[in-house]
């Protein structure tokens, strides 16, 4: 299926992929990709994962995660999410990182497809809370680029952190541009 994925995201779609690449040497991470601006970057990120071989995972209610669509989801890589009582979910998040030798979490930190002023931070604390690194991947519609930096383990400065990061998607262009 790789072929059939890179045919597809660089040949008739033109895309292209920049920058860190040693995903193996990354087993657990937090990626987050944005801008998230329309339904399109869902399969466009399926492919992604696709062409550049790395498995990645999302989370939802364990309820999703019954007969008879269970299956699927699991599939695609989700995880579901069992909460106890007090146990908030950047809590339950971290404990899935714990649990599993290999978990790459994908989410878009705006937490919507539409513009918003300030991004959510629940994905910042789960990787602090997991000690894991966040990957950070653009969805450039305006260069046709998925670019992807190093790993970037947070800081005790969260201000610091958060400048760092949007610098990195600085000049992106989202799908619905005036979303970005």
């Amino acid at each position: 299926m790789q072929w059939l994925s890179r045919f597809i995201y660089f040949k008739i779609l033109g895309w292209k992929v920049v920058g860190f690449s040693d995903f193996d040497s990354v087993k657990k991470a937090v990626i987050i990709a944005a801008p998230h601006t329309s339904w399109v970057d869902f399969p466009l990120g399926i492919l992604l994962r696709s062409v550049i071989g790395m498995k990645t995972n999302f989370v939802g209610k364990k309820e999703l995660f019954k007969f008879p669509h269970g299956w699927i989801f699991r599939a695609l890589g989700g995880a579901p999410i069992e909460r106890q009582n007090n146990e908030n979910q950047v809590e339950a998040i971290a404990k899935l990182f714990k649990n599993h030798d290999r978990f790459r979490m994908a989410m878009a930190p705006e937490g919507t497809r539409k513009k918003v002023e300030q991004w959510r931070t629940g994905f910042y604390y789960i990787a602090k809370a997991a000690n894991v690194p966040i990957l950070m991947i653009t969805l450039d519609f305006g260069k046709k680029e998925n670019r992807i930096s190093e790993p970037f383990y947070t800081t005790d400065d969260k201000e610091a952190d958060f400048k760092f990061m949007h610098n990195f998607y600085k000049g992106v262009v989202g799908k619905i541009p005036e979303y970005t």
